[in-house]
């Protein structure tokens, strides 16, 4: 754990800069436009090149030193950081340039992200992979409470160029103990069936799109976890809306602030916690009913003192139950593979999110918020007396069929016996 340990301290270091670089472009487009709808195109710019690329990384990544895709990673991310400070710096920043950067952040996150889990398990040991994971969620949460808070108010101080200035110093935090430290090589020979020298490069994709399909019970867990993304989604999309109808953007910060703070408690418990690797499922399962009863709660009634407790808790279990998810994925894949799978999976399951923000808005806008107007036809019926009507009550009741959905699908999905059979703990 010492290496990791490390690693990861840079790693976090890095991922506080790039998520104030993130939150500070964001305010940039935001400033010129004044459009929701340049703001929203900033999720695709950085989503869907991501999705499109993740397959073919997963299958470099399972054949390159991952040490050494994470330092190449790292320097092509500094390359643009540059680049930026440039084009900044001569006064000649355009949204397009934005746009730009974030395809390429999500290009070179396609690889980073594959490296940096698939090192995890060939740095610690199988009883510490939940702890490194835990880790991980922690460094997320970390970086939730503070990146926002210190690029506000640091804009204000040194601007975006200082920012990026920032960025660019704390890739070398990162770098260090990448160079030097040892870990990440490939073994040149595989125990999965797989030919690693005469396979061409599309069979090797094909590989592990083969592998994932063919292991009893994970193409059934992968499609669960896709609909849980997507119903993730439309609370992603929606939820500052519903804030913001009810309460001001003074207490949305605080909102948000709070969601951090679940976070990071939810990473801490994740990290220290010592769970039974053959019980998997039924956390991953029973986390998914919890984190729908929380939407469900918060679109109940509109109560600040209901959102901010859904809040708090929805956060504090969303570290716990993407480690769990990510350790279920590290112990029951072979390591020779993981880097496809792993790609292909956070391919799948992440595409769901920028489909459910196509539907998310027009249904809440065109369907649900007019039905639950002051005037509207479900006002004065019994879904109207239950969660009130008027401005987000739409929102609300979408909050509240989202969570329902959410309870009852891991309940249903329990009943294939092949996801059951998963938590045997074993490698597939």
């Amino acid at each position: 754990m010492r290496i990791f340990t490390f690693i990861w301290f840079g790693q976090l270091v890095s991922l506080i800069s790039i998520w104030m670089t993130g939150f500070a472009l964001d305010i940039s487009v935001f400033k010129q436009t004044g459009s929701a709808t340049q703001f929203a195109f900033l999720i695709i710019t950085s989503t869907v090149p991501l999705v499109i690329i993740s397959p073919v990384a997963g299958t470099l990544v399972d054949h390159w030193n991952r040490r050494w895709t994470m330092i190449i990673t790292h320097l092509f991310a500094g390359i643009s950081s540059l680049i930026l400070i440039l084009i900044v710096t001569s006064g000649q920043l355009q949204i397009e340039y934005i746009y730009l950067r974030n395809i390429f952040a999500s290009l070179i996150g396609a690889f980073h992200a594959p490296a940096y889990k698939t090192a995890i398990t060939s740095i610690v040991s199988q009883e510490d992979l939940g702890r490194a994971s835990g880790m991980v969620q922690l460094g997320i949460g970390i970086q939730q409470i503070i990146s926002p808070l210190i690029a506000g108010i640091l804009l204000d101080f040194i601007g975006l160029k200082g920012i990026l200035m920032i960025d660019l110093s704390a890739l070398i935090i990162a770098l260090v103990p990448l160079f030097l430290l040892r870990f990440g090589e490939i073994s040149q020979t595989n125990d999965i069936g797989e030919n690693v020298h005469s396979t061409s490069f599309w069979e090797k994709i094909v590989y592990g799109w083969t592998y994932l399909i063919n292991c009893p019970g994970l193409p059934s867990f992968l499609i669960l976890y896709t609909i849980y993304q997507f119903l993730i989604g439309f609370v992603s999309v929606l939820v500052y809306p519903l804030i913001l109808c009810m309460t001001t953007p003074s207490n949305l910060g605080k909102i948000t602030f709070l969601g951090g703070v679940g976070m990071l408690l939810g990473s801490i418990v994740m990290s220290t916690w010592k769970y039974n690797l053959q019980n998997l499922i039924n956390l991953v399962l029973f986390a998914m009913s919890l984190s729908g009863l929380c939407i469900a709660f918060a679109g109940f009634r509109p109560s600040l003192i209901e959102i901010s407790l859904s809040t708090l808790l929805f956060f504090f279990i969303t570290p716990v139950l993407n480690g769990l998810v990510q350790v279920f994925f590290q112990t029951r894949v072979v390591e020779n593979v993981q880097g496809r799978v792993f790609a292909l999976t956070g391919a799948i399951s992440g595409a769901a999110i920028p489909i459910a923000a196509l539907f998310a808005g027009p249904l809440a806008d065109y369907i649900f918020e007019p039905l639950m107007a002051f005037d509207g036809p479900w006002s004065k019926e019994l879904v109207g007396q239950l969660i009130g009507s008027g401005p987000g009550r739409g929102i609300g009741l979408l909050f509240v069929i989202v969570g329902f959905f959410l309870l009852i699908i891991p309940l249903i999905g329990y009943q294939f016996p092949t996801l059951r059979q998963l938590d045997d703990g074993n490698r597939i």
